[in-house]
């Protein structure tokens, strides 16, 4: 029997540490692999920790409750299977894998510069990992296969399949050209050191606090739960790394408004969800991001980085009173359908505590709705590494003046500010208010029929 080090996997970009929340399995319980042994929750979402191998659960090292760093081992697992010190899967008693793991000597030199890792949207257990390097399956082409385990996680029996499909013919895969290398990597330990910076949970003093604070008689300390130290410290850097400019624009949105309550209903009756406003202006702003690509870039150093796709965050307040954004990713090949889908769906589970970890990564501009609290207006805060971010306000009926053919008159519209915070290092005031200004056309020049 061999002992089996289950170590904490990575939740999502930005994470480095998760709590304990729930024990699956008990010590002295059966584990099937891929089978779940705890659950653990993050600022960001709650996660399943699976087995890698089958066995017996021997050892917890961490209660309930407990902090783990991500790479800490969590438990201990006994299993027949034979394990190297890095938890490398060398010999597997199912056949097909048998035969696998067998014809690594002859492929190692092959094979040996091969490194598969875990990223920030997926994690691969080592024997998914150990079948990849000896089939020759790069980094990018694992990334692409579709997994059918928790959270899109690649199982074994994916992974076999495609490599059986594609000894058979079934696929082909073209390794893709890169549109961006970073030119001078940086060492394993200067990479470590600035992702601790940039992403460490900030400890109480290490936010920045007003001086000369004075407790009265009857106030209330209340301690920052990890999300919320998590928020104030990454919009602390989002206005340390941007300098914000903000550019305001007024939409008439009265077409939207008529049409909306006019189809509603009917919406509802046939597609099963209720249509909002939120993805209606979405729809227009990745229109408005096409118009205008440069908007949808990232800063690295000296380097701009011009996103090929196009993944909308939006930002949903959660019951507890702190904030996540979900992420639509590829939302212009999405109807307006789609949208409304994507965004009812994305917005529940993420109240629900629901989400994946790939659903929360990937962002390439993000709007937040400030009008569904009465706000009429507000400078939202950048959410790094993006430039840009739109604050929707509240629609307000408004006296306003309609120029016809006989005159000029005065009439009632609903109207709504619309509010572009942008990254002045590389979005100058031209780009970030015609941006704006598109947007409000395309809303103002709404025709709804057109769009279902």
């Amino acid at each position: 029997m061999a002992r089996y080090e289950l170590k904490l996997p990575k939740m999502g970009e930005g994470v480095i540490e998760a709590t304990i929340t729930a024990w699956v399995k008990d010590i002295g319980d059966t584990i099937e692999e891929d089978e779940t042994v705890l659950e653990v929750a993050t600022d960001k979402v709650d996660s399943e920790v699976p087995s890698e191998v089958s066995g017996i659960l021997v050892k917890k090292l961490y209660e309930v409750n407990d902090v783990v760093k991500i790479g800490e081992v969590v438990a201990i697992i006994e299993t027949d299977q034979e394990i190297e010190e890095d938890n490398e899967i060398a010999v597997i008693e199912n056949p097909e894998l048998a035969e696998i793991v067998n014809e690594e000597e002859t492929e190692k030199e092959d094979n040996s510069t091969t490194e598969i890792v875990s990223t920030e949207m997926r994690f691969y257990t080592p024997l998914v990992k150990n079948i990849a390097k000896v089939e020759g399956i790069s980094q990018q082409e694992l990334d692409k296969i579709k997994g059918t385990g928790k959270n899109g996680r690649v199982t074994k029996d994916d992974i076999l399949k495609y490599v059986a499909d594609k000894k058979a013919g079934k696929i082909t895969y073209t390794v893709e050209k890169q549109e961006y290398k970073q030119e001078e990597p940086q060492t394993k330990s200067e990479i470590v050191q600035s992702f601790q910076q940039e992403f460490s949970t900030p400890e109480p003093s290490k936010i920045a606090q007003p001086k000369g604070i004075i407790l009265d008689n009857g106030d209330e300390v209340i301690e920052m739960d990890r999300m919320r130290k998590l928020i104030a410290e990454h919009m602390v850097n989002s206005k340390r790394i941007s300098p914000h400019v903000q550019s305001f624009v007024e939409a008439d949105v009265t077409k939207i408004v008529k049409w909306r309550n006019r189809i509603k209903d009917e919406f509802l009756k046939k597609e099963g969800e209720k249509i909002t406003f939120t993805p209606i202006f979405i729809y227009f702003i990745i229109k408005a991001i096409k118009d205008y690509p440069m908007i949808n870039v990232q800063v690295d150093g000296t380097k701009i980085i011009k996103k090929k796709h196009i993944n909308i965050g939006m930002a949903v307040a959660l019951p507890d009173g702190n904030l996540i954004v979900p992420v639509i990713k590829d939302a212009d090949r999405l109807s307006l359908t789609g949208l409304t889908k994507a965004v009812n769906d994305l917005a529940k589970r993420a109240r629900e505590n629901k989400l994946k970890p790939d659903e929360i990564t990937g962002g390439t501009y993000t709007v937040t709705n400030i009008g569904s609290f009465g706000n009429i207006a507000g400078t939202a805060i950048i959410n790094q590494p993006q430039v840009a971010i739109m604050a929707l306000g509240a629609i307000r009926k408004m006296p306003a003046v309609i120029e016809t053919p006989e005159g000029d008159l005065i009439g009632i519209r609903h109207k709504m500010i619309l509010s572009h915070s942008y990254d002045h290092r590389v979005v100058d005031g031209m780009l970030g208010g015609l941006f704006a200004k598109r947007v409000a056309e395309y809303l103002e020049n709404f025709n709804g029929d057109s769009l279902l």
